[in-house]
């Protein structure tokens, strides 16, 4: 008996078409690679989708992919991520699970949680996980003893970090504890953090992340390249299996000093040593501009001169000389903030209240919260930015 397990699947979850497209045919390479390597059943633990209620075609084409694996009597054993997860209970894992495509794996009779028999006679059963933590209120009211009880291979599914096994750049994300789960299963399958981990733990058995199967973001394309999965044997040999459609290209290119110009020209000489046809490009771009904007930088010329499949720019660390050369003695980072904002008020074509400064600076310094998706994170800030002003006219 063998199994495959993935997660954070995140189909449909890039803007770029080019990329959007390769998620789901990730997803479909670690179906085809299930099926090959003859599974009795597959587990999708959290983040089939990026949404709970993605775009009809990519609903299809998905249901497309699972339906491969019900002509051949695989089972498919699921449970809601924090981004499929819907809290109005809406959500089209459900669509897909009447269409008899998959099972949820999270059941409750009796307000306790239930096994679901697969045909190989492994018993399985788990937790969604709900956005900003929510599901820590899960595990603590979690009935674990008929769980724990339970005769057989047992395979329990999950999607949260977990507190102990988080890597150092997760350390102010809050976790839940691996003893949080019911003890005793021969596997927990894990999702949710997109970083490859296992370890075996006394009384509960194998601990396991695949991460996903197609990275999701600019940092995960640099550092994975690819996504991957795992097949796992009865005797609870884990082997992960990359999923790998196209080669990734690093490139980080420092401008500090150029004018936006040669700035231009310094990104496209750098590129055009890399081999890039037919890649996955991530280009990151720092330093401060001697002069010009940053939109004065000419990406879409750079781009659209580089034979590649996709490229995709992070300049969060490229800056201009807004403002007048200035000086900043000793101090706390308020004090600092708050003569910065006295020096400068008349470079502002607005002037404003240096109170309001203050707190617009405090808003654009707020970090996104975990699991909160880019649109409303921007969205959130930009309405609290238009409300501190609205309260600054009243």
């Amino acid at each position: 008996m063998k199994f495959a397990h993935l997660a954070d699947c995140h189909v449909g979850g890039w803007r770029e078409e080019e990329l959007r497209e390769l998620s789901i045919e990730s997803f479909r390479k670690a179906i085809d690679i299930a099926i090959d390597e003859n599974v009795g059943f597959v587990l999708i633990c959290g983040d089939l989708f990026n949404t709970s209620l993605p775009q009809i075609e990519l609903v299809k084409e998905t249901a497309s992919i699972l339906n491969k694996l019900k002509e051949r009597d695989i089972g498919i054993y699921v449970i809601p991520g924090s981004h499929d997860y819907s809290p109005s209970g809406k959500t089209m894992l459900d669509v897909l699970e009447k269409a008899g495509l998959m099972h949820n794996a999270m059941r409750f009779e009796d307000d306790k949680l239930i096994f679901t028999e697969d045909k190989t006679g492994v018993k399985i059963t788990g937790l969604y996980g709900r956005r900003g933590g929510l599901d820590r209120l899960d595990y603590a009211s979690l009935k674990k003893e008929h769980l724990e009880k339970e005769k057989g291979f047992k395979v329990f599914m999950f999607h949260t970090t977990l507190e102990e096994f988080k890597p150092k750049e997760f350390e102010k994300v809050e976790g839940e504890s691996y003893t949080s789960m019911p003890k005793g299963f021969n596997y927990y399958a894990g999702g949710h953090v997109h970083y490859l981990f296992d370890i075996e733990k006394k009384d509960y058995g194998k601990i396991v992340y695949p991460g996903p199967t197609f990275p999701n973001s600019f940092k995960e394309l640099e550092e994975l390249k690819h996504g991957s999965m795992c097949i796992v044997d009865d005797k609870l040999n884990v082997k992960r299996i990359p999923i790998k459609l196209k080669d990734v290209e690093s490139l980080n290119v420092d401008v500090d000093g150029l004018n936006a110009e040669d700035a231009s020209e310094h990104i496209k000489k750098a590129l055009g040593r890399k081999d890039a046809k037919d890649k996955i490009v991530t280009l990151r771009v720092y330093g401060q501009l001697k002069s010009g904007r940053v939109s004065d930088v000419n990406f879409k010329d750079i781009v659209d001169n580089l034979d590649c499949y996709a490229c995709i720019r992070n300049i969060n660390k490229l800056t201009t000389k807004e403002f007048e050369e200035f000086s900043v003695a000793d101090g706390s980072t308020d004090e600092i903030e708050e003569r910065i904002i006295k020096e400068h008020l008349g470079q502002f074509e607005i002037h404003e209240e240096e109170k309001i400064i203050k707190r617009l600076m405090e808003i654009f310094a707020e970090e996104k919260h975990e699991g909160e998706r880019n649109i409303d994170f921007e969205k959130r800030i930009i309405e609290n930015a238009m409300k501190a002003l609205r309260d600054e006219g009243k």
